[in-house]
């Protein structure tokens, strides 16, 4: 069932792959414009992750074991590292964190972010807090989706999102990238944001990605209502993404033809 889901997402995973973005980070100023809508995705990652993790251990107390032991270790596996990952200069931080001393480092704007985040705080709602923000539709569709899904409470789900739909369909493409740019503009210093994409790598193709895709196959298990709906969330995942990197390359255009005006 694995590879029927694999099967029916390629199309649109090689239709994310070859998106017209890519050729559309020009210049320090468009890198810099991509981190401040992609770090939405980056944060809001690490609820899907705690979902799973509530989801399959005990995070309440008095504690008491959950049913699957092995699941309860894939997930706290991949807690430690999204969560306290080591940094460049051996500091622990949650990867979300990272990316913003990455940005931080290469002048990009953290506000946007910060700002929502504060705001969450104060309205302790997360989807108020999304409908009142002045964010691109893209990325508020983004972020419902999410927590949409979180809210529904359906681990498979949440687990196909997380494995299908997320980082892991971009770190190589974007290492790429960043050294090109390293290249043609060796002033713009990235070696943070360098660092955290080839976590991403190491991560993803060492451990978290094999660790996903059997956490799905034990979620499911031999019930087909349950693959249906994985294999539903993720071509949802996917084309939430897609539409996601269409608004960032319009607003990339956008500042770009405004910058010339």
């Amino acid at each position: 069932m694995l590879e029927d889901i694999k099967t029916e997402i390629t199309p649109l995973r090689d239709k994310l792959l070859q998106h017209s973005l890519y050729q559309n980070i020009h210049n320090p100023e468009d890198l810099r414009l991509f981190l401040e809508y992609h770090v939405f995705a980056v944060w809001d990652f690490m609820s899907l992750l705690k979902a799973l993790q509530q989801h399959l251990t005990c995070t309440a107390t008095p504690w008491i074991p959950t049913k699957d032991p092995e699941l309860r270790y894939l997930i706290n596996e991949i807690v430690l590292a999204e969560e306290t990952d080591v940094t460049r200069d051996g500091k622990h931080l949650s990867h979300y964190e990272m990316y913003l001393e990455a940005m931080e480092e290469c002048g990009a704007d953290t506000s946007r972010i910060e700002n929502f985040i504060a705001d969450l705080l104060s309205l302790k709602n997360i989807l108020v807090d999304i409908k009142l923000s002045e964010l691109p539709e893209a990325v508020k569709e983004f972020l419902n989706f999410t927590f949409f899904l979180i809210e529904e409470g359906k681990p498979h789900k949440i687990a196909s999102a997380f494995t299908f739909g997320r980082e892991d369909l971009i770190p190589e493409m974007f290492t790429a990238l960043l050294r090109e740019m390293q290249q043609y503009f060796p002033e713009l210093r990235i070696s943070k944001l360098l660092y955290y994409f080839e976590r991403h790598i190491e991560l993803d193709g060492d451990e978290h990605g094999p660790m996903a895709l059997h956490m799905i196959s034990a979620l499911c298990e031999d019930d087909d209502k349950k693959w249906k709906e994985a294999r539903e969330t993720a071509v949802m995942a996917i084309e939430m993404r897609t539409a996601l990197w269409d608004t960032i390359e319009q607003e990339i255009i956008r500042a770009r033809a405004g910058s010339l005006a």
